[in-house]
């Protein structure tokens, strides 16, 4: 895209002359990279990589975090950047950087926006950052010196730290007027990442919206909408620690961030984001395909309907969607795809309730982002089909739950007695079950009068956190191992400690008679850490972090568990350190051992790996390795991995898919999987420069920041033929960059079977498997199940025409019905038996409530034979159950319509049931419910039912009180 230098766009002209706002974004990353030397990277997507603590990514800063902290591995391509420019995509909702519930009320929070963004790692610094950023806005951008104000520290005596003054002197020497350069307390021009970890000073341009030669320094930070901050330039030079205190970085970084729809406000002299062409073209789409009056951009009371609110959540919402969606962020129910569920439903809600847009609206407006945004984010028009889909399929599922739910608010409304709060278990199953709106609910509730119990909402909502915090996934033991921070990173590097050589954890060859064989290593002690403090020596007793000049174990990274073992210091055999977990930190692998003696810098150590569980790990990895390419054969090129765990149990496999994986699919994936074992595959695996790599035509790659050079893994095929200019072979077999121990034949995984699979997310499966002996074991309970099942089909079939050998016969479905849930056995075998339990479990039910309705009919029968149309019938019969005896009074009722029937069946074991059925002509006075309570109560029992009809229970002993009181209570209603 050409984009001059310079274009005339004073803000004080609009129309014509104003930049659009691609040309914005263009020059931004031009100006850093051709003038200034800057590389350009593209915007990392809005699912946060690695950083378990964040929701999306809402900074421009998250893809460079490791660099900040110190932990990026020193080969990685991360490591290498110096100056770096990009227009990152970022999303603020949920956690603690949360707009959803503003957007809409005004005219510039938004969930989804650009941040243009220029990085030093140290490279320049103050000088420099300020300089460049002056020089983009007043001489490219050409907006009027004399609206831009820029705010600096002003210091904090009471953490010792001085004004920044080299920062203020920067600006007056760039000519800024004094009065344009203001100094702020802490909260405003002090940066930090979080509670502990880097932080520092930082600067903020501000723009005047009405110019015209006025001093607006007394706005500047006081929120008002006619001086906004457009661009913050942080310079990281601190290190806040755990206790509170502040610590200068060895390495000083700058980071900067402006919000391109604000600045494309400024250059198209709007007063709106809104009002901007990355807006307006929604904006109109949205009118063409609603029936509200067109977008005006008032706000408050002068927004009548909230029709304007309306256009600007829902332009705002779908820009959303499109870009999670494209990046693999689905609606869902847990974490970012919950909050992207809530988003989806507000946008549904405001189309259908405020614009009265028929269902479809949302999805429609998706072409008009790919072409507003598509240009930069290309993303989004390789996805244009999937999003809209998913968008139209989540709208459908959400309108379906609303009247699902308006139906049950009808019915426990009219069930309620006058004057009652609304069931609180009933609202939090409509919040929970269907994500039914809190605040529909309350709106719908309003209209008939009627008042949510909030307090006791409340507490079902605080018993489901509390729940769900004591889960196992909360309650998992909290990380006790030695995390290096950015000093004691540094202190290493300055010390000359070099980073860990752990090539030899892929020493180990095939023995003779196929058996693997690891080569022993020997190691030296570099240095020792307990918590993030370094030290050369460790007592007896203490848990600690050793680091090696070289080591064959493998750490925790790329999916797969860390190598487990020991170490023995030379010369004291008899003395074992259990290395209880390893992990990688800035390029060094820290071992987590407990000391049993005093343990020193320069100590010689030999290294023993757990073979057995290396070995279940590297089979399982190269099984995902197999079970990768199998789903893309069987489902489709399209089948992109989402993320994988590898442990010595079994391997975890997440994938995009359009829908259900079906039964037949499953034996298919698991055929191809056992084809490429048999013919037993040589694994190439050899380290290859990242750029040389990423040529090769089917390389799978997930997202994530490759070291360089990268280790390839071929099955089948050379690494050398695979990267052969215009090679096809790696579409034809599994070729991956990966870290991960691998097998060295594929015969080794000698199985594989696939236990489970299900749908995570809409658009994401997730499916665990096992291999060797323990698929070999999964396959084995799978035909023993399947025995079972037959076997039951068999005496099924049979039909007993007793109501116990039936209903024993259901039992027993049921309790195989779990067993065959919960048991680990192929999947595909699993939904094939499942499918046929349900089947029989329908045919257990069916006969059973035929021939209960045979043996109520005959009871029936010579019970009105005995009483002969009389209005009452009190009696005892003998009964099964209580199924049947309810049953028995039906048939009464339904012969003689004018009879009001109560029957007893006292029961061998002490207890008696109770059932019964009032006619309907003596209605309201006569009720099913009071009638039962009265008569099991009798009995010391519980009864309840409708004003028709009621059931209970009591014991034997109040049987004749009870028969006694049931002819009382009807006579006195009759």
């Amino acid at each position: 895209l050409a984009v001059p230098w310079r274009w005339h766009c004073s803000p004080r002209r609009g129309g014509a002359g104003c930049p659009p706002a691609g040309q914005v974004r263009a020059a931004f990353l031009r100006f850093f990279q051709e003038r200034h030397g800057h590389r350009r990277l593209p915007s990392a997507p809005v699912r946060p990589r690695g950083d378990p603590g964040l929701l999306f990514v809402n900074a421009g800063m998250n893809q460079f975090k490791p660099i900040f902290l110190g932990t990026v591995h020193p080969r990685s391509e991360l490591a290498q950047h110096r100056r770096v420019v990009n227009s990152q995509k970022c999303v603020r909702a949920g956690g603690k950087h949360n707009d959803l519930e503003d957007v809409g009320r005004d005219t510039y929070h938004h969930t989804f926006f650009e941040m243009l963004g220029n990085w030093s790692f140290g490279d320049y610094f103050k000088e420099e950052a300020c300089s460049m950023a002056w020089e983009l806005l007043t001489e490219v951008y050409e907006i009027p010196r004399d609206r831009l104000y820029v705010t600096y520290f002003g210091g904090d005596p009471s953490l010792g730290l001085s004004a920044d003054e080299e920062c203020r002197d920067v600006w007056l020497q760039l000519g800024i007027p004094a009065s344009h350069v203001l100094p702020f307390p802490l909260k405003d021009n002090f940066w930090e990442m979080g509670d502990t970890g880097p932080c520092g000073p930082c600067t903020e341009i501000h723009y005047d919206h009405v110019g015209g030669g006025r001093n607006a320094a007394a706005l500047v930070n006081q929120g008002s909408p006619d001086v906004v901050e457009i661009w913050n330039l942080v310079f990281m030079q601190y290190s806040r620690e755990v206790e509170g205190n502040l610590l200068p970085l060895p390495q000083h970084h700058v980071d900067t961030g402006m919000g391109l729809e604000r600045l494309v406000t400024v250059l198209q002299n709007k007063r709106s984001n809104y009002d901007t062409d990355l807006f307006t073209p929604i904006l109109d789409a949205i009118h063409k395909g609603c029936r509200a009056p067109r977008y005006e951009g008032l706000v408050g009371d002068a927004d009548v309907g909230r029709v304007n609110m309306a256009y600007r959540v829902v332009a705002d919402h779908v820009r959303t969607l499109c870009v999670c969606i494209a990046d693999g962020i689905y609606p869902g129910v847990s974490g970012a795809e919950l909050v992207l569920r809530r988003i989806l439903r507000r946008a549904v809600r405001f189309c259908s309730e405020v614009l009265q847009a028929p269902p479809g609206l949302l999805a429609s407006l998706v072409p008009t982002v790919v072409e507003v945004l598509g240009d930069a984010y290309p993303e989004l028009t390789r996805n244009a089909d999937q999003i809209k889909d998913i968008i139209n399929e989540n709208e459908a599922a959400f309108l379906s739950s609303l009247e699902r739910g308006r139906r049950i608010i009808e019915r426990t409304v009219q069930q309620m007695e006058p004057s009652t709060h609304f069931p609180a278990e009933v609202a939090w199953s409509l919040y929970g079950s269907l994500g039914f709106p809190l605040d529909l609910i309350d709106l719908m509730l309003e209209e008939k009068g009627i008042s949510l119990d909030l307090a006791a909402f409340n507490e079902l909502a605080l018993e489901d956190a509390k729940r769900k915090a004591g889960s196992p996934q909360a309650g998992q033991p909290e990380n006790t191992n030695t995390h290096l921070d950015v000093h004691s990173l540094a202190q290493l590097r300055s010390s000359s400690v070099p980073a860990t050589d752990d090539s030899p954890k892929y020493a180990y060859t095939l023995g003779q008679h196929g058996q693997y064989e690891f080569s022993p290593c020997q190691a030296t002690v570099l240095m020792l850490c307990r918590g993030q403090c370094l030290q050369k020596e460790v007592g007896a007793g203490q848990r600690c972090g050793v680091i090696l000049d070289r080591t064959n174990f493998y750490a925790e990274q790329g999916g797969q568990d860390s190598d487990q073992g020991y170490m023995i210091r030379l010369g004291q055999q008899d003395v074992l350190l259990p290395v209880e977990s390893v992990h990688l930190c800035g390029g060094y692998v820290i071992h987590e051992v407990t000391a049993v003696e005093t343990l020193r810098v320069g100590d010689q150590v030999q290294l023993f790996v757990d073979e057995a569980q290396r070995l279940s790990c590297m089979t399982n990895h190269t099984a995902t390795h197999l079970l990768n390419f199998a789903l893309r054969r069987v489902l489709g090129d399209s089948t992109e991995q989402r993320g994988s765990h590898v442990t010595a149990e079994r391997l975890r496999f997440d994938f995009d898919t359009k829908g259900h994986v079906t039964v037949e699919q499953l034996q298919q994936v698991e055929q191809v999987v056992q084809d490429l074992i048999k013919r037993n595959e040589v694994v190439h695996m050899a380290e290859v420069p990242l750029t040389l790599a990423r040529r090769v035509q089917g390389l799978r790659a997930v997202d994530e920041g490759y070291p360089d050079p990268v280790r390839i893994v071929s099955l089948g095929v050379p690494v050398e033929t695979v990267l052969t200019r215009d090679s096809k072979a790696a579409m034809q077999t599994s070729v991956e960059l990966c870290c991960g121990t691998h097998l060295l034949q594929t015969g080794s995984v000698e199985d594989l079977a696939i236990i489970s699979e299900r749908q995570l997310v809409k658009g994401i499966s997730r499916v665990i498997a096992v291999t060797g002996e323990r698929a070999k074991q999964a396959r084995e309970v799978g035909q023993c199940l399947a025995m079972e099942v037959d076997s039951i089909s068999l005496r099924m079939k049979q039909r007993s025409t007793s109501i116990p050998e039936m209903q024993n016969l259901s039992k027993e479905v049921g309790q195989l019905t779990k067993v065959v849930a919960s048991t680990a056995m192929p999947q595909w075998q699993r939904r094939e038996l499942q499918t046929i339990l349900k089947a029989l479990q329908r045919t257990a039910n069916t006969a059973i409530k035929k021939l209960e309705l045979q043996q109520a009919e005959k009871k029936a029968q010579i019970l009105l034979a005995k009483y002969c149309n009389q209005p009452v019938i009190i009696d005892t019969v003998p009964a099964d159950s209580l199924s049947i005896l309810m049953k028995v009074v039906n048939q009464l009722c339904d012969k003689s319509p004018g009879t009001s029937v109560l029957l007893l069946s006292p029961q061998a074991s002490g207890e008696v049931f109770c059932a019964c059925q009032v006619s309907k002509d003596c209605h309201p006075t006569f009720s099913a419910a009071d009638w039962a309570v009265a008569v099991c109560t009798r009995m010391d029992g519980k009864a309840g039912g409708s004003p028709i009809v009621a059931k209970g229970s009591g014991n034997a002993k109040g049987m004749e009180g009870a028969l006694t009181t049931a002819l009382e209570f009807a006579q006195s209603k009759l």
